[in-house]
């Protein structure tokens, strides 16, 4: 059964019909009996719309290209999640993949989502290496772009939340995990993580900062990074980590070194990604509100995409908040040192790095 036949069987235009179907703005003016008697008839006959006759009449393909470094547990997953969520409640599907931060896929893919006839593209945490022909929105993007619209977080309120808490707590020795290269937030979160601690008077000494390395989205990265920091031999009694992932990595080395969390390191994390609360000890962080972020970067590309507006100039931004839980406490009376590098890793892990 096509619309005009499902119109014919109800004695009403083909126009009506299709308002009340489709729920757009001029079904207010048809009377409520008239709405649930098609809905009700639809269901009854099983009437499906032809996507693709609506599609090739209306020139749309009521989809967007999501674009992200992988699909993993923690902060792309929630910002996709976001995503999903705005884009199926306003009728649009989407086409996500994944690079894995590679160059050539970076510049790749966008060619590729744009022959599928995608309408727009959200980039997150991914760079734009394109001139965009398409409203471009990106989660987590710092450079300004004509066409493009950034989503961020307030990195500095996020850095000042971090090391107010652990200042409050007595800790004048920090360490800070740097993100890899690769990471749109990196050298924004830490230039943010410096000038806190300076405002605080605990300026983060050179030996104390120490960088992840490599593309893996599991643990292992804060796991060797934290070695690394150890191995240095330089007293320090907190941590502010660049994810709760990496946290988690860090808070199984420090526990291999003989050093207990919080007892002898505190830990702060960065996402609240959903392991963070069950984590032992469950884990202090700061909340990105990304599926907040992901929602608000398929509303403002939708917007772009209905309004044929160019990129909104100024970044939109969300603020961040500081969950305390069981990973940080009270400085400790004496500095712990740690154990000895073990001479094997733990499961999943290896010692080559």
């Amino acid at each position: 059964m096509n619309l005009k036949d499902l119109a014919a069987y109800l004695s009403l235009s083909p126009t009506t019909v299709s308002l009340v179907l489709n729920s757009s703005p001029g079904s207010e003016a048809i009377p409520q009996e008239t709405q649930k008697r098609v809905i009700s008839a639809a269901r009854r006959l099983n009437y499906r719309p032809n996507f693709v006759a609506r599609s090739l009449r209306a020139r749309r393909s009521y989809s967007v290209g999501v674009m992200v470094p992988e699909l993993s547990e923690g902060y792309a997953s929630l910002v996709v999640a976001g995503i999903e969520d705005k884009l199926m409640e306003c009728g649009y599907m989407y086409l996500a993949t994944s690079h894995r931060h590679s160059a050539r896929q970076i510049e790749l893919l966008p060619r590729l989502l744009s022959e599928r006839n995608v309408e727009g593209l959200i980039l997150v945490d991914t760079p734009c290496r394109m001139n965009p022909l398409l409203p471009v929105v990106t989660v987590s993007g710092h450079e300004e772009e004509d066409g493009v619209t950034n989503v961020t977080l307030d990195h500095d309120r996020a850095a000042e939340l971090g090391i107010r808490h652990l200042c409050a707590l007595g800790h004048r020795h920090i360490a800070v995990m740097k993100g890899q290269d690769f990471s749109s937030d990196t050298e924004v979160r830490w230039q943010a993580i410096r000038r806190a601690a300076q405002a605080q008077g605990v300026p983060v000494a050179e030996p104390l900062v120490v960088q992840l390395v490599g593309d893996s989205p599991s643990p292992e990265t804060g796991y060797y990074a934290a070695h690394e920091l150890m191995n240095r031999n330089v007293p320090f009694t907190a941590l502010f980590a660049f994810s709760d992932v990496s946290a988690f990595g860090a808070i199984r080395a420090f526990q291999e070194r003989g050093l207990s969390v919080p007892r002898d390191v505190s830990v702060v994390g960065f996402d609240d990604i959903l392991g963070a609360a069950y984590h032992i000890p469950s884990l202090t962080t700061i909340r990105q509100p990304l599926r907040r972020m992901g929602a608000l970067a398929a509303e403002t590309i939708l917007q772009r995409i209905e309004s044929k507006e160019t990129g909104i100039e100024s970044p939109l931004q969300v603020e961040p908040e500081l969950i305390v839980r069981e990973s940080t406490a009270v400085v400790p009376a004496k500095i712990r040192r740690p154990l000895p590098r073990p001479s094997s890793a733990p499961d999943g892990f290896s010692l080559k790095a």
